[in-house]
């Protein structure tokens, strides 16, 4: 078989094919991990311009405490709801502190009773005075109510719930209790119909909370881990070991120019 020969209208279609390869090549691959960074703000940005062009948000709801109300909650969320996307993660989750603080605290559980409900609490019954880990894991329950129905929140279903906890904040000098605390939050948030998340550093968390068994509510939860100063160590970070064994590492948070960004591991 001949070939006729070329046109000069195929010369141009092949040079204009030629010269979007070309193009093509020279642009950046959009593959999984290749997208921007996302942010996490909270009260300390009330009043500030936030980043632009984030992939993901992640909203504090308190104010610094873990029974306090973030005064620019609804600000933020306007805010992260402009995220980009193209990572895998959520556009827009929530984080909440965390706390153990005891009868020292401004409030601290009699019983098991709670927002109408009366929780199957897997530690047995909460009495007056007590701290140990049944009105611990009340406590951690009742904050985690408080947080997803009277702070702003309309609907804590369509939320990964990120439970912030640093050793800046009241704890147990018992890793059992303050474990017991944050399973109290993490089931409520699953009674919601939320997903939920652990947020630390591997020194902090082992101080705060110890092992985790795989009998725990948290065992197999995800990981944001904290701590980096840069976007390449953050991404070394996804490499890291979990907070809880059975957990994965999601994100990896670093500081720049004055604000949180976040990696994503996924």
């Amino acid at each position: 078989m001949s070939l006729a020969p070329f046109s000069s209208r195929c010369r141009v279609i092949l040079a204009a094919a030629a010269s979007l390869a070309l193009m093509l090549a020279g642009a950046p691959a959009h593959a999984a991990g290749a997208a921007g960074p996302g942010n996490d703000v909270s009260w300390p940005q009330c009043g500030k311009t936030l980043p632009r062009g984030q992939t993901f948000a992640v909203v504090g709801v308190n104010n610094g405490l873990a029974n306090t109300t973030n005064p620019c909650l609804a600000t933020q969320l306007s805010w992260a709801g402009t995220s980009t996307g193209g990572t895998g993660q959520p556009l827009v989750a929530l984080y909440v502190n965390t706390a153990n603080p005891g009868t020292s605290g401004s409030w601290w559980p009699t019983s098991n009773n709670y927002g109408g409900t009366t929780v199957a609490n897997p530690y047995g019954q909460c009495t007056a005075g007590s701290v140990e880990e049944a009105c611990s894991y009340m406590y951690g329950y009742a904050k985690a109510y408080d947080d997803a129905t009277i702070r702003g929140i309309s609907n804590a279903a369509a939320y990964t719930w990120w439970l912030d906890v640093e050793t800046g904040n009241s704890w147990s000098t018992r890793p059992a209790a303050n474990r017991a605390d944050l399973e109290g939050m993490a089931a409520y948030f699953a009674s919601a119909g939320a997903r939920t998340g652990l947020y630390s550093t591997k020194t902090q968390w082992t101080q705060i909370v110890g092992t985790v068994p795989s009998s725990s509510n948290l065992y197999t939860l995800p990981s944001w881990l904290a701590g980096a100063k840069s976007l390449a160590v953050a991404k070394r970070k996804c490499s890291d070991a979990p907070l809880t064994a059975g957990g994965k590492v999601t994100i990896a948070q670093y500081v720049s120019g004055g604000f949180d960004y976040d990696h994503s591991c996924i």
